[in-house]
């Protein structure tokens, strides 16, 4: 659940952003590696009690701001904090995220699956497409076998419940709730998140979001595409004023990420973005660079 984001960090390419910032990854209780398993009848915190947690870790590190980026129930937690903390959270970039809650046909639909599934053969069907367990690659292989014998699954059970009971971040385009720092929503075409990505950026300010949907890249796009999703957050950090030398050379040599425009320019109004894998661009302009953090969930 939690480790999801970690190979992507240890991609060739992300060593360059790595350097530029301090990076923190973040566990969920009783998630980290070697943890003990909770006593039967453990309160497993909710998402939105996980998402408090995280004032107290900031402040034991002393730092003020962070860049976020959150893979599923992780994406979550980092947008409730986002919520709650608007100062302190420079930017987010936010993998398979679904800003909703179940509703009643999901929540049918969760309980049906359960009689007839294990909990692990639904976290399988959570991250990854039927089209990518029907093909039972080496990648799915993999996972099936973390979560098959993961030796605290006790506890990624009562993370998963928490997960499916969380509460809606009722996200409202410009309304009072809504993310008020620069946003890049990631998903991969015809993933089990598609749907509900595509609606959080409906809900999300045009001018401070950045949507990538990329080709071929199934559930987890941070383990199948990590190249592409690097230069995505490389760009990204540019827009906010970081990294102003970077060079993006492979995306000047390749067909990789390139920014396109989601909306018209009306005067001096910024536009939407949509970030796409089919053309080439140059550079998002950059500003001076200050002082975060990333924290990994």
């Amino acid at each position: 659940m939690m480790w999801d984001s970690i190979p992507l960090f240890q991609f060739g390419d992300m060593q360059e952003i790595i350097q530029n910032f301090v990076r923190v990854h973040v566990d969920a209780p009783g998630m980290e590696e070697g943890a003990p398993v909770f006593p039967v009848g453990y309160q497993y915190p909710s998402l939105d009690q996980l998402a408090d947690m995280i004032p107290c870790i900031l402040q034991y590190l002393n730092f003020s701001s962070i860049i976020g980026v959150g893979v599923g129930a992780g994406a979550y937690i980092l947008s409730r904090f986002a919520l709650t903390h608007p100062d302190t959270v420079e930017g987010l970039v936010l993998i398979n995220i679904d800003p909703n809650a179940k509703g009643w046909m999901d929540w049918a639909a969760h309980k049906l699956t359960g009689l007839t599934s294990s909990i692990p053969e639904m976290i399988l069907g959570h991250l990854f497409s039927q089209e990518e367990l029907s093909g039972n690659s080496e990648l799915i292989q993999k996972y099936r076998n973390i979560v098959m014998h993961a030796p605290n699954l006790d506890n990624i059970e009562l993370y998963w419940n928490s997960y499916n009971n969380r509460r809606d971040l009722n996200l409202e385009r410009g309304g009072d709730v809504t993310l008020k720092c620069p946003v890049m929503l990631v998903v991969g075409d015809q993933a089990p998140h598609e749907d509900a990505v595509v609606e959080c950026n409906s809900k999300l300010d045009p001018t401070q979001t950045s949507f990538l949907k990329m080709a071929d890249s199934g559930g987890q796009p941070q383990l199948t595409q990590p190249g592409k999703l690097t230069e995505a957050f490389k760009y990204f950090l540019q827009g906010m004023g970081y990294m102003a030398s970077s060079c993006m050379t492979r995306l000047s040599r390749s067909r990789t990420a390139s920014l396109t425009s989601a909306a018209s320019i009306d005067g001096n109004r910024s536009r939407s973005r949509t970030l796409s894998q089919s053309s080439e661009s140059g550079p998002l302009p950059s500003g001076p660079p200050g002082h975060t953090m990333e924290v990994s969930c």
